[in-house]
């Protein structure tokens, strides 16, 4: 015959305490890893953002000094660049409703990845 087994499972009450602990351990490392993942991705936007502007400007300065050389004139060259920009704020401002709902979408969709 076979001897009963001496240990006894713990309590249900004692093993839901422990389930709860889990659960709990468990949704803190997911929201830790889901702000890490947001916060990584945004500072890595940033820096592209950044690069991103720093070559902007410096296309900009470079196409001023072209268009200067072609008019043998600063102000003229550089008020072309400038004449560009205020063409592309204003199709930008005409534009605005159409270009927002994109920009929202994807903000969504990497803050909720």
């Amino acid at each position: 015959m076979e001897e009963p087994n001496k240990e006894t499972p713990p309590p249900i009450l004692d093993q839901l305490k422990e389930y709860g602990e889990i659960r709990l351990k468990l949704a803190k490392l997911r929201a830790i890893e889901g702000g890490t993942s947001v916060a990584a991705s945004m500072i890595a936007d940033v820096v592209v953002m950044l690069c991103s502007v720093m070559a902007f400007i410096f296309a900009s300065i470079t196409l001023g000094f072209y268009l200067a050389y072609k008019f043998d004139s600063l102000w003229e060259g550089f008020g072309c660049v400038a004449l560009i920009y205020l063409l592309i704020a204003v199709v930008v401002k005409l534009n605005k409703k159409r270009l927002e709902k994109p920009i929202i979408n994807a903000l969504i969709q990497k803050l909720l990845k």
